[in-house]
């Protein structure tokens, strides 16, 4: 997500615990007041702060006015301040996930090597290639935080000279959008084909990025509106005077946002790629195992040894992956009614989805919804004293 869109829907966090918990007084520094100068919190005052863009000098001034104060800034912790900040190792292992789903064999992360939560995303992506068995090839670099121009040429050379020694096919993990986005400028400038040769998955989920660039950027989402909740239930707590349980509280992302750069198998295999080409364009109109064999001109059962021997599992199970994974979708991203959700996945009977989707994932498609949706709704209020909240 951009910048903006992050901060905004943690507001929308914040808002939806206030409406179902809290009678707060909201205030919204969009001029960052206290961020420049911590002694603006001096003008009045403050019950609590929650902020995005925390400072040394607002962490001092909140202690010495006794503010509670919620850090929702991916930087490493202050001491005795609540953090919530983004699962960067889990961001890491979904995307490591996705790019295995689709049959690839070598890997490639690029981030920034003086930067925590790339670090992390980093690390998680890298580990869960090992507990696949695989190998990943890293090039990190040191984030210019000299105002060096995102576009500029050493940038985009230094990645395309990593791009182009990498054996091919290749699935790249970037620690951001922005850095995905200039793989993929680095591989146009070279007449490498994406996603043919190199596909690349980032992180954040921003849109605007992701749409606009050729070709379209897949990328792993973070949940900016739990993030948002978690910091207004642990004010909550602060206020009623009682201190936090988990000091450092990471929100597990929500998932991958699939896109043209990621859309491709790794797979030798002639029938086989036709066949996964075939179910991930038609899972959703009720396709058979028999109509998958015909179209990559293969018998049921040789397809059925294919899928089991390179992918682990049956042509059946290709089809419902693809299925759910739809479902998934439009449960998160869309307010449908379960009918047309069905309807749109290629079931004929909403109740059937519903069981097959609770024996799969363990809750229910309206449990999935509610959870990925509006954080956690249920809880319980905790007492705080209404009166004016900051939120930065």
């Amino acid at each position: 997500m951009t910048r903006f869109e992050d901060c905004m829907n943690m507001l929308k966090g914040i808002a939806h615990y206030e409406r179902t918990h809290e009678l707060w007084t909201a205030f919204h520094d969009d001029q960052a007041r206290a961020e420049v100068d911590p002694h603006w919190l001096q003008n009045r005052k403050w019950d609590g702060v929650i902020s995005r863009h925390t400072t040394p000098g607002l962490v001092q001034m909140c202690a010495q006015l006794r503010i509670p104060l919620v850090d929702l800034n991916d930087t490493a912790p202050f001491p005795g301040v609540p953090k919530i900040r983004p699962d960067n190792v889990a961001l890491g292992h979904l995307a490591a996930e996705h790019l295995l789903e689709r049959a690839f064999q070598r890997f490639g992360f690029t981030g920034f090597s003086n930067d925590g939560w790339s670090c992390e995303r980093r690390d998680g992506f890298v580990e869960a290639l090992r507990l696949a068995g695989r190998d990943c090839d890293i090039y990190d670099v040191h984030y210019p935080g000299d105002g060096t121009p995102a576009w500029a040429p050493e940038q985009i050379a230094g990645l395309a000279e990593w791009i182009k020694r990498l054996p091919k096919p290749v699935g790249i993990m970037a620690c951001f959008d922005l850095r995905a986005q200039q793989i993929l400028v680095a591989a146009h400038e070279n007449n490498i084909l994406v996603p043919e040769e190199v596909a690349v998955i980032g992180a954040n989920n921003d849109p605007i990025r992701c749409e606009l660039s050729f070709p379209p950027l897949s990328s792993v989402v973070p949940n900016a509106f739990q993030s948002g909740y978690r910091a207004a239930e642990t004010l909550a707590e602060m206020l009623a005077g009682r201190k936090p349980e988990i000091m450092d509280q990471r929100i597990e992302p929500l998932g991958v946002v699939t896109r043209p750069s990621t859309d491709v198998l790794a797979i030798d295999d002639k029938i086989l790629a036709a066949a996964l080409s075939f179910i991930r364009l038609n899972a959703c109109r009720g396709i058979s195992v028999d109509s998958v064999a015909r179209h990559a001109f293969g018998s049921r059962s040789q397809l059925e040894k294919k899928f089991r021997r390179h992918l682990g599992h049956s042509p059946q199970a290709e089809i419902r992956r693809v299925q759910f994974n739809k479902i998934k979708q439009l449960l998160l991203e869309t307010d449908f009614p379960l009918k047309k959700i069905a309807e749109l996945a290629g079931f004929e009977h909403v109740e059937y989805m519903c069981v097959v989707f609770k024996r799969l994932f363990g809750e229910s498609p309206g449990g999935y919804r509610k959870k990925t949706q509006t954080g956690a709704p249920g809880g319980r209020s905790l007492g705080g004293r209404p009166g004016p909240v900051r939120v930065l």
